[in-house]
Parts: structure tokens; sequence; C-alpha cells
């Protein structure tokens, strides 16, 4: 498992343009994932890899079919806005730094969290 910044980066399978998170129950001997970036919550498990991927590109390919029945877009709509809740003293330094290189709080956040996501893509390759 890769680290970034310290952290742990998370199991993901990816299908299509479908990504799951990918959990282990040591106590069932159960692989199990749940479908990311999506409104409903949807689940699926196995007790093989192998069959864990087949499940996921099933419950995929049933989700697009009925989200087409519903006419829904099958992927979580963004907006570009959301709460961020960080330490004070690190709230005050960013709001310190962005005014010294001319920038709104919002585009100092917006750069750092572009520069990680650079960093994180570069890591995938």
């Amino acid at each position: 498992m890769s680290k970034i910044g310290g952290f742990k980066m998370k199991n993901l399978m990816k299908y299509k343009d479908f990504y799951a998170s990918i959990n282990y129950e040591d106590e069932t001997s159960t692989f199990w994932g749940r479908i990311e970036g999506i409104e409903d919550i949807i689940t699926f498990e196995s007790d093989s890899v192998e069959g864990l991927k087949k499940e996921f590109e099933e419950v995929v390919e049933e989700y697009i079919e009925d989200c087409k029945i519903l006419n829904k877009d099958p992927h979580k709509p963004y907006k570009g806005s959301f709460n961020v809740r960080i330490e004070p003293l690190l709230h005050q330094k960013a709001t310190l730094f962005s005014k010294q290189f001319n920038m709104s709080l919002n585009q100092f956040v917006e750069k750092a969290i572009r520069e990680q996501v650079e960093k994180c893509e570069k890591l995938k390759q």
C-alpha cells in the first residue's frame, strides 16, 4: 500500500469510470467493496479477488441500466465547494500566506489541493 504525506492510500478498483473502495473482512474471509462517487449506496462482495472484480463489473452495469431507466446521471454531481475543518493555527497561516501572495484564501487552498492531486496522479502512473 502506497503512502502520500504519511497517509496510506486506500485500495480502489476501477471499472469504466467508476471507482470502488475495497475492504477485507478477516472473520468471514470476504472481500467487499462500495462504489464511490455516486449518490446511492451500492456494495458487493466475494470470497476471491477475481470474484470481487466480476461482482463490481456486474453491479456497475446494473447501476448504469437503472440510471438510464430513471433518467438519472449515475455520477454524483460536484459543485466545487465544500467545508474544510483544519487547525486554527494552520487556518491563520494559510490566510496570511494567501494575502502575502495576493490571493484569496480559496485560491490558496485550491492551489494546494491541485498540487497534491497532481502528486497523487504522478504516483499512480
